[in-house]
């Protein structure tokens, strides 16, 4: 029986590289919807291990946090404004 890479790691240490399924599900959004955000520039894009696709985590959940609330502009962040954003408007897949 061959063991999933998710069974592999203990609970303890959650994967830092995941697919792009998982990335869009990290964010609760389906992967078409993830990759408009990646294209518009609000989601980060993959890393290339071998061929393979694989999101960082950490640059998901920073990407997502960054976002504006609704009812909030984008220019009332602290940080600099994302141009374009890909959740406005746009269909759930």
């Amino acid at each position: 029986m061959k063991l999933q890479r998710m069974e592999i790691l203990p609970s303890s240490l959650p994967p830092i590289g995941i697919s792009r399924e998982q990335a869009a599900a990290l964010i609760g959004i389906g992967p078409t919807l993830y990759d408009r955000c990646v294209a518009a520039g609000t989601m980060p894009g993959p890393r290339v291990i071998g061929g393979r696709l694989v999101y960082d985590v950490e640059e998901v959940i920073r990407a997502f946090r960054s976002l504006p609330h609704k009812g909030q502009a984008a220019g009332d962040l602290d940080d600099e404004p994302v141009a374009g954003n890909a959740f406005d408007d746009a269909e759930e897949d």
